[in-house]
């Protein structure tokens, strides 16, 4: 993994990230890789937005990952901060070279640096292999999830 750099990512990592975001079944039917014209739009807001933190993973030069942490200051919890993990895509080529668990570990170093309380993140019901995989590292399924499609 010494090979390995993860950095933040800029524009002309989209189409790379696009790729990776469409190259599964979920992914395939939400995502639109050949038009990057969303996606330039939802870039610039993240970079606009110091709680929002995209990056990749780079091995030889090649974006093969990547994951958004964004950073939520609150009131509960006795005024926590807490992040949340979205996003989180390895390229088919990496997929079991440990590179998922390095990422993960970034992003609970990162939040740690950002002074949170909490790491969160929820995965699509059906990622049964993702669900063993968070909970490898030491996240727990405690609590279900709902979402509003507007």
């Amino acid at each position: 993994m010494g090979d390995l750099e993860i950095r933040p990512a800029v524009a002309d990592d989209l189409p790379a990230i696009v790729g990776m975001l469409a190259d599964d079944p979920l992914g395939a039917a939400r995502e639109s890789p050949d038009d990057l014209t969303p996606y330039v739009t939802a870039f610039e807001r993240l970079a606009d937005d110091p709680n929002q933190h995209l990056v990749v993973a780079v091995r030889e030069g090649r974006v093969v990952g990547t994951l958004q942490l964004t950073i939520i200051p609150g009131l509960s919890r006795k005024g926590s901060t807490r992040s949340i993990i979205e996003g989180v895509r390895v390229h088919a080529d990496e997929r079991g070279s440990g590179l998922g668990t390095r990422f993960i570990e970034w992003a609970v170093e990162e939040s740690r640096r950002q002074n949170c309380q909490l790491v969160q993140l929820t995965s699509d019901a059906t990622r049964t292999d993702a669900h063993r995989f968070y909970e490898r590292l030491g996240f727990s399924a405690s609590h279900v999830g709902f979402k509003l499609q507007l």
